[in-house]
């Protein structure tokens, strides 16, 4: 074995080690905070565990929404918890549970580690099949061809469940609430690290987001990676009381978070024209249409995030005199 080859097997075992500490941690800290601190951390592992098994694609995922967009909400609900720290006291698991729990999902991923190194070398799939056969489209990033093409009916209801996700968030406000903002109001930041976070990040988040948007026909990325990079742009500037979160009545609020959905549907009727069907693209306007999809969904889904971190409205509407 060479050199490289070593040095790529204590770097794989060191950071498999690091993720069952991350997870073993995350399990037995004794408060909420270092808890979700845990996590966070070890979604960062996952990420870099999957950049390490060759799959960006996923890795980009587990950063942006797995680890980014819940370690967030994960946060405000530890925020907002604390005013109630004896009811989550009563409600969490005694240590005999939590070793139980631990136990069962240390064999189930021993079990699919397991499974896993069964397989034959190279693993059987149909990746080189779904390349040929997207290869016509013009797509060069065979994640975006599957989920687009061969699984673009899941992929349309996904979107439709985020939008429903969230109206079920805005329904457990109060009636009098209802029509109002959403999430607490955050103090204006002038000074410290969040304010100068809040102003120095989002454009920058911003170009990047777009970014990765756009080139997910092509290369690692897509919409649900940079829609959530957006949507943590905003809640970096609402953190630091910069902006407010828009009213749930909002018009435009609304027709963002349907925009995704609605272009897909209809780029999915107009198959019946101009291919076979529901959801089929001509070769020569494929990729074009995809992108059309995508730019939708990335707004859809900067949107949706936003509004689920942001929580259920907290303010009644604003009367107009």
């Amino acid at each position: 074995m060479t050199l490289d080859g070593v040095l790529a097997g204590v770097l794989d075992g060191l950071l498999a080690a690091l993720v069952l500490a991350a997870a073993g941690w995350t399990l037995a800290a004794p408060a909420a905070f270092p808890a979700t601190i845990g996590f966070v951390g070890f979604g960062l592992l996952l990420t870099l565990a999957w950049v390490r098994l060759g799959a960006p694609d996923v890795a980009l995922t587990e950063a942006a929404i797995g680890t980014g967009a819940t370690g967030v909400i994960l946060l405000l609900a530890v925020v907002r918890l604390r005013g109630g720290e004896e009811e989550v006291s009563a409600a969490t698991p005694g240590r005999a549970l939590v070793l139980a729990a631990g136990l069962l999902a240390g064999a189930v991923g021993l079990a699919l580690a397991l499974a896993v190194l069964a397989l034959p070398d190279p693993a059987p799939g149909l990746a080189a099949e779904a390349a040929a056969r997207t290869a016509p489209l013009g797509l060069g990033n065979p994640v975006a061809a599957v989920l687009m093409v061969f699984r673009g009916l899941d992929t349309l209801l996904e979107s439709v469940v985020l939008v429903f996700t969230v109206l079920a968030v805005w329904s457990m406000a109060p009636d009098r609430h209802w029509g109002g903002r959403p999430g607490p109001e955050f103090p204006r930041q002038d000074d410290g690290p969040l304010a100068l976070l809040a102003r120095l990040l989002p454009p920058v988040g911003l170009v990047i987001g777009i970014y990765i948007a756009w080139v997910g026909t092509d290369a690692p990325g897509g919409k649900f990676q940079g829609g959530t990079i957006l949507a943590a742009m905003w809640v970096v500037a609402w953190a630091a009381g910069l902006v407010q979160a828009p009213s749930v009545a909002d018009r435009r609020v609304r027709l963002m978070l349907v925009a995704g959905p609605l272009v897909f549907v209809l780029v999915g009727l107009a198959g019946f024209g101009i291919a076979d069907g529901f959801l089929a693209y001509p070769p020569a306007l494929a990729k074009p249409l995809i992108l059309v999809i995508e730019a939708a969904m990335t707004l859809s889904v900067a949107a949706a995030l936003a509004l689920l971190i942001a929580g259920p409205p907290e303010h009644p509407p604003e009367r107009v005199t």
